[in-house]
């Protein structure tokens, strides 16, 4: 048997000298006494993991435990210090709060959420000046000075939907906006809210907002919203019918009894036609906003902004590659750039000539071309 550390007593000072045989006695008594009280341990069975929902009176909780409700006791240094939604701990048997270990969260967001101060600024934005304006407009200044509109009388929107093509910088314009308003942004992928069991999709809902409204002022961004706010239909599969009670609850969240304050929604889809008309009723995100593709004018600041810590040689004529890309998004155009930058790494060349970015250009289209008859073979 290992004396080594019984209840934190060193047995040195046990074995430094003989043992009298009143001391190896006490030590023995020791040793027997712990093991008890570890064998004691074992025996104990297990409490059960709960969460208060009701309080009807200090003697008596409502606890939710899995899908039941129960009615029980509270031990009397319990009595009227228990609030809604403590996890507490209770009795196999007689199932009697004994314990309270905390508050209850509906769903741990962390692993699915992206929590972040954006850097992103407007002078990185090319080509969406007058999106830009409305997305201040409605974002940013109720977020940095709404004792105007108090003044004025104006409620402002709790969000706008952005829609457009993919690569147009829908992302782009709600990181500046947050980075902007000093607001926390928290990204989501609407897919991501679809969860496996009945019932987890709307708390997970419940909690990312309940994360807002902690660290607000906050900036909620939802990608793909179409992925839980397509349109309803009436007959569907159980999953379909969850995913439309994550959109149920997305709703509540916008428009509930629980007010936003300072914590804005901004949504962005691909597929605009899909969408349910109760996501852009007045009230919800009823300020939509489209992301089109840059026009030549627009490719060019886009171009300006990418290149502007590049080493260009004296022969890169930016305008005459805004014409080029028409078509381009400012995805396709990130990417050119930074192709053009690896085809002068490769020929070890210190400034970045014009070739590279016509062989960049080509090889983007070629990439395109690849992708979209893979689409077409794939559909």
């Amino acid at each position: 048997m290992d004396y080594e550390n019984i209840e934190g007593k060193s047995s040195v000072g046990y074995f430094s000298r003989p043992m009298s045989l009143e001391e190896e006695n006490e030590f023995l008594k020791e040793t027997v006494n712990h093991l008890r009280r570890e064998l004691e341990k074992f025996k104990k069975p297990p409490l059960i993991v709960g969460t208060v929902i009701e309080i009807p009176d200090k003697e008596h909780a409502i606890v939710q435990i899995n899908t039941g409700r129960f009615y029980v006791n509270v031990i009397d240094e319990l009595k009227g210090k228990l609030r809604v939604d403590d996890k507490v701990l209770l009795d196999q048997r007689s199932l009697t709060i004994v314990n309270v270990i905390g508050k209850d969260k509906p769903f741990d967001v962390s692993g699915f959420v992206v929590i972040e101060k954006p850097t992103i600024t407007w002078e990185d934005i090319g080509g969406l000046e007058e999106q830009i304006r409305e997305i201040r407009e409605v974002i940013e200044y109720p977020l940095l000075y709404p004792e105007k509109f108090k003044k004025l009388g104006i409620e402002p929107p709790k969000g706008i939907l952005l829609y457009g093509p993919p690569g147009t910088g829908k992302t782009l314009l709600a990181k500046a906006v947050a980075h902007h308003s000093n607001a926390t942004f928290i990204e989501i992928v609407a897919s991501e809210l679809v969860q496996k069991y009945i019932g987890e999709g709307s708390k997970f809902v419940k909690s990312i907002f309940e994360l807002a409204r902690e660290k607000a002022p906050s900036i909620v961004f939802i990608d793909e919203v179409d992925a839980i706010a397509a349109k309803r239909i009436e007959l569907g599969t159980s999953g379909e019918r969850e995913v439309q009670r994550t959109f149920m609850q997305l709703l509540a969240e916008i428009d509930g009894f629980t007010p936003l304050g300072d914590v804005k929604i901004i949504a962005a889809t691909n597929r605009l036609d899909i969408l349910d008309p109760a996501i852009t009723r007045p009230g919800r995100l009823d300020r939509i906003l489209y992301i089109d593709k840059p026009n030549m004018e627009g490719r060019y600041e886009i171009l300006k902004i990418h290149t502007r810590n590049m080493p260009l040689a004296k022969d890169v004529n930016l305008r005459e590659l805004a014409s080029l890309t028409k078509g381009f998004v400012g995805a396709d155009i990130k990417a050119m750039v930074t192709e053009a930058g690896y085809f002068a790494l490769r020929n070890n060349r210190s400034k970045i000539k014009m070739e590279d970015f016509i062989n960049a250009l080509m090889k983007i289209r070629k990439k395109r071309k690849e992708h979209e008859t893979e689409k077409t073979y794939i559909y």
